[in-house]
C-alpha cells in the first residue's frame, strides 16, 4: 500500500491524523449471543490478533476483560446494562444520538498514559442489515475495526474484506498487511503525525 492509500484510513473527520494499536493482550468477552456464535468470534480475535502480530490472553489484570462486545435488538437496551453508564460518558444522551441516526454499530476506546488502546467497547443493534450477514463475516469485520484505531470512514466504501472465488470471505490482503506493519514492534503505540503513513508503507515494503 502506499502512503495516500494508508493515510485516509487513520485520518478523522476533522483532519487530523490518528492511528493507535493495542499496547496490551486483548481479552475479549461478548454479550447478547449463542455459545456458536461466541465460538465464531473468539475465533476471529485468535485469527486477526494471529496475523497482526497480536497477543490474547485470559484475563487483563485492570480490567478484567478489556473488549466488550454488546449485540442487542434496541440502543435502549444499553441503558439497562448495570454499571455501564460509569464506563460510557454520557450514556444517555449516546443512546439518544444513535437512535435519532438509525445506527446500527458504534465503537468506543479508551487509552494507557502512552496512547495505546487498553480498552474497546462494540456495540451491534442487529437490525436487518447485520442480521443478513453471515457470523464469520460480521465477526471478521468487527474485530479487524477494534484491532487499530481507524477514521471514521475507513471502511465507508469499501470493506476490509473481501470474497475468495470459492464464496469465502476473507481479509482483504492489504489490510492484513497493514495490521502486521502497524503492530510492529519498531512502530509507535499511537501517532499523531501523517507522516506515519509513510513509516507503514514502508514496513508492509520490508515485510514484502
Amino acid at each position: 500500500m502506499q502512503p495516500q492509500e494508508i493515510e485516509p484510513l487513520f485520518t478523522r473527520n476533522d483532519g487530523s491524523y490518528l492511528c493507535a494499536r493495542w499496547g496490551r493482550p486483548l481479552v475479549p468477552i461478548v454479550f447478547g449471543v449463542e455459545d456458536e456464535t461466541l465460538s465464531v468470534i473468539k475465533g476471529a480475535f485468535e485469527a486477526v490478533c494471529s496475523l497482526a502480530g497480536a497477543k490474547m490472553a485470559e484475563t487483563d489484570p485492570e480490567l478484567g476483560a478489556n473488549v466488550m462486545v454488546f449485540f442487542f435488538r434496541d440502543w435502549a437496551e444499553l441503558l439497562e446494562v448495570p454499571d455501564l453508564g460509569r464506563l460510557i460518558e454520557d450514556l444517555e444522551p449516546l443512546v439518544a444520538k444513535l437512535q435519532a441516526a438509525d445506527a446500527n454499530q458504534y465503537r468506543a476506546f479508551r487509552f494507557d498514559q502512552q496512547g495505546a488502546i487498553k480498552a474497546a467497547f462494540v456495540f451491534l443493534r442487529v437490525d436487518e442489515a447485520l442480521a443478513a450477514q453471515p457470523a464469520e463475516e460480521l465477526a471478521l469485520a468487527q474485530v479487524v475495526q477494534v484491532m487499530l484505531l481507524w477514521s471514521e470512514r475507513a471502511f465507508a466504501e469499501r470493506s476490509a474484506l473481501g470474497v475468495l472465488e470459492d464464496g469465502r470471505v476473507v481479509l482483504r490482503p492489504e489490510i492484513g498487511a497493514l495490521l502486521r506493519a502497524a503492530y510492529d514492534p519498531v512502530m509507535p503505540a499511537q501517532a499523531s503525525d501523517a507522516s506515519h503513513a509513510l513509516r507503514l508503507s514502508a514496513r508492509i515494503g520490508v515485510k514484502g
